[in-house]
């Protein structure tokens, strides 16, 4: 058999060694991008597929499959749910966990859950409902996202409170700054 044949089956096809080096053309430094999850801490982190409900075709809709955080702020304390596809780290998801929201387990699936939210993936605020899928049950998200909501309904209560407090502190002193001037004005001669 020809020898010059039997070399061809050895090298790869298309990748013939030249024996040149090409240097690159151009020299990148390596940047660091900011994400914008600097100031804050992580409270859950898993993987998921998203939807939103598309009420003009009444129809789910899927957004993306990737990473779900719940992410507290360290400065103000609140907390946001943030949701970017996978590879390519486009949000899909970005709103804060408030009052008065809730999150109940999907009828058709113990995986999946459903919410409300007024979203800002999409750079503008949107009344959304979602909907979320795990490999697993959903539990430890619902769990994880009640926790928040009834933390914040208490920030907001001793918050209340401490307001009303100070308020009716002032008040009553103000009360009484009244009586007395209004007592030494009438022990006053003209």
């Amino acid at each position: 058999m020809n020898s010059g044949h039997h070399e061809e089956d050895e090298a790869p096809a298309g990748e013939e060694d030249t024996g040149a080096h090409v240097a690159p053309v151009v020299q990148l430094e390596e940047v660091d991008v900011p994400t914008g999850e600097e100031d804050e801490e992580t409270l859950l982190d898993l993987k998921a597929k998203l939807y939103r409900f598309d009420r003009d075709g009444k129809q789910w809709k899927e957004r993306g499959v990737g990473t779900v955080k719940f992410l507290r702020h360290n400065v103000t304390g609140k907390v946001r749910l943030l949701m970017r596809q996978s590879k390519i780290l486009k949000i899909c998801a970005n709103h804060l966990i408030g009052r008065g929201m809730s999150v109940q387990e999907h009828a058709e699936s113990e995986n999946s859950c459903v919410w409300h939210a007024t979203d800002f993936a999409d750079g503008e605020l949107k009344d959304e409902l979602f909907c979320i899928r795990f490999a697993s049950s959903c539990r430890t998200f619902m769990e994880t996202f009640q926790e928040i909501v009834e933390n914040q309904n208490n920030g907001e209560n001793q918050n209340n409170e401490g307001n009303q407090n100070n308020g009716e502190n002032q008040n009553h002193e103000g009360n009484q700054n009244h009586e007395e001037n209004q007592n030494n004005e009438g022990n006053q001669e003209p």
